[in-house]
């Protein structure tokens, strides 16, 4: 579920640029799921995706009076998470022997199944593990496009502004990402 951006989080970051704490505080309150969920799929473990959220807070702080009034907060706090993310996944791929945590595609568990019978939640926990292990074996452009569009619904413009790419280049990211996860998930679907 995406979370709407605007004035109020404009607003917030133009007090935090002044020096008042609780800004930050709302902002928070207002992003700290949306940027771990999206943190846990980027990187496929949920206590990085935790530690990776507080860092891009701190970015944010750090950061405050380098934020433009009138751009996307929501593009630009995704940015830096994003950034996080790539580093961390660049860090892993240099160290893998120091790799602890959840196995991939494990850092996001799975929401709670309200249908009934217990065939119908072991297939949509079966399929949601697939899923979640298809998208964690993307290339990072693709996952970062992936994740961005399907799970925290922006649009290709902000993922544009996000990637440091053209909105075509979304597209075609998207259009690659699909097409290989139709191709991994080919038994489920």
């Amino acid at each position: 579920m995406a979370i709407n951006t605007g004035p109020d989080d404009e607003w917030a970051m133009a007090r935090l640029a002044d020096g008042d704490g609780s800004a930050l505080d709302e902002l928070m309150d207002r992003w700290a799921e949306s940027v771990a969920r999206f943190l846990a799929r980027m990187v496929g473990d949920g206590e990085v995706a935790t530690d990776l959220a507080q860092e891009t807070f701190v970015r944010v702080y750090e950061a405050r009076r380098r934020f433009r009034a009138g751009s996307s907060f929501r593009a630009w706090i995704f940015t830096i998470a994003a950034n996080l993310a790539r580093n961390h996944n660049r860090w892993r791929a240099r160290h893998p022997a120091e790799r602890f945590g959840s196995a991939e595609g494990e850092g996001i568990p799975d929401p709670p199944d309200t249908k009934p019978g217990p065939d119908a939640q072991v297939e949509r926990r079966e399929l949601a593990a697939a899923v979640r292990a298809a998208v964690s074996r993307l290339p990072d452009d693709l996952r970062l496009a992936v994740v961005l569009a399907e799970y925290e619904g922006l649009p290709q413009d902000e993922i544009a502004r996000v990637t440091g790419c053209s909105r075509k280049a979304v597209e075609m990211r998207l259009y690659r990402a699909r097409a290989e996860l139709r191709k991994q998930l080919g038994p489920f679907l």
